[in-house]
């Protein structure tokens, strides 16, 4: 039975939680949407896989459904399904490309200020499916670390899993706006990795880990400080320590 088969549907806790957990499956479905992980004109998985995943009843989807329908994200066509409406019509938050190295100074900036808080409330608030998520981007970087490879997806893919986990579409929607960025920054980080420097995809990988642990277990303080030393790592390993002066 699941959180909302538990509820009664008569009390007003009942009510403002099936709301949360809607909010929740609609963020979360929005952020894909956004990010392309569904495409145009595809179909969305059906209710009953969407509530099995989300671990939800099917009127919780359901609702989380009509509000993408009310905002023209999804359309729906009789007996198939839901699909993805064409991107030109969807809103999405947005930057400016990335220039020069200086950008990517900037683009470090702002993440240093969204995804430290972004793994607290993770630690916080996070479910099963979406620590499952986490932990499937962290076995990707585990392989890929074997092989002496840096994967710029999968290490993508983690930290938007955390800022998922969080229940705040703020910060997922904005770490989808800064994909490209990020990807930038988070390739010329692989290289840096494969300079002369032994262990260091080792080290990367551990710092991954211990933000997914305390996440995982909890821990928010420990996640927040988790995610911040490993983002200044990032930065200060591919600026060699020297950042640029950005007053000028």
């Amino acid at each position: 039975m699941t959180e909302i088969q538990n509820l009664s549907d008569n009390s007003a806790g009942g009510r403002q939680k099936a709301s949360s957990l809607a909010d929740r499956v609609y963020h979360l479905l929005f952020s894909r949407i956004s990010s392309g992980d569904y495409p145009s004109d595809q179909r969305l998985p059906s209710e009953n896989e969407l509530a099995s995943e989300f671990d939800v009843s099917r009127p919780i989807v359901r609702d989380a459904l009509e509000r993408l329908r009310k905002d023209g994200l999804i359309y729906s066509r009789q007996g198939a399904g839901s699909f993805v409406r064409t991107k030109t019509d969807q809103r999405v938050l947005g930057f400016s490309p990335v220039e020069t190295i200086a950008d990517i100074q900037r683009c470090y900036e702002f993440r240093l200020t969204i995804e430290p808080d972004a793994a607290f409330y993770a630690a916080r608030r996070r479910n099963d499916a979406l620590i499952a998520r986490i932990e499937g981007a962290l076995d990707l970087l585990s392989d890929a670390t074997r092989q002496q490879r840096h994967r710029e997806d999968a290490d993508f893919a983690f930290h938007v899993a955390v800022s998922e986990a969080s229940n705040n579409h703020y910060y997922s929607s904005s770490m989808q706006a800064l994909k490209n960025h990020i990807a930038v920054g988070m390739k010329l980080h692989g290289l840096s990795l494969m300079g002369p420097q032994p262990g260091g995809l080792q080290h990367v990988l551990d710092e991954h880990r211990a933000i997914f642990e305390a996440v995982r277990d909890g821990d928010a303080e420990t996640a927040r400080a988790a995610m911040r030393g490993h983002l200044e790592g990032s930065r200060d390993r591919l600026f060699e320590g020297k950042v640029l002066d950005l007053s000028l």
